[in-house]
């Protein structure tokens, strides 16, 4: 028996945020590229502090310089917004990173993954449903 309204969801994988804030973003991005913020502000053309109440998360940047950031980051502007998508690479790899930070960026690789695989049972069971229905 089916009611009205179940089974009408269309699963779909998620985009997953990093569960950073844009200041934190906009610190990681510029030190996968190794930029000093005095370096970031120069390449904006801003003041340091406006640059830096950004990565404070004290200020935002309105929407034509958040499009400007990323482009001067390398990043997608939906992961300097939201944190979906791809993240900056690390060239220095994990070494310099303090242990519990390592692991915290094990423990989000791992929520990735986990994050993936249950989309992709749920578009499975979607289908097995659909399917039990025909």
């Amino acid at each position: 028996m089916t009611f009205p309204g179940e089974g009408n969801t269309i699963p779909f994988p998620s985009g997953r945020a990093d569960g950073d804030t844009l200041g934190g973003r906009i610190w990681r991005a510029r030190d996968a590229l190794g930029l000093s913020l005095q370096d970031l502000a120069a390449r904006l053309g801003l003041p340091e502090p406006t640059v830096g109440g950004w990565e404070r998360d004290h200020a935002e940047p309105d929407t034509k310089a958040l499009f400007i950031l990323a482009g001067v980051l390398s990043v997608s502007p939906s992961w300097l917004i939201a944190g979906i998508g791809e993240a900056p690479a690390d060239p220095a790899g994990d070494e310099h990173l303090h242990p519990l930070l390592r692991q915290l960026r094990e423990i989000r690789q791992l929520h990735d993954q986990t994050g993936k695989a249950i989309a992709a049972l749920e578009a499975e069971i979607a289908q097995l449903i659909g399917k039990d229905r025909d």
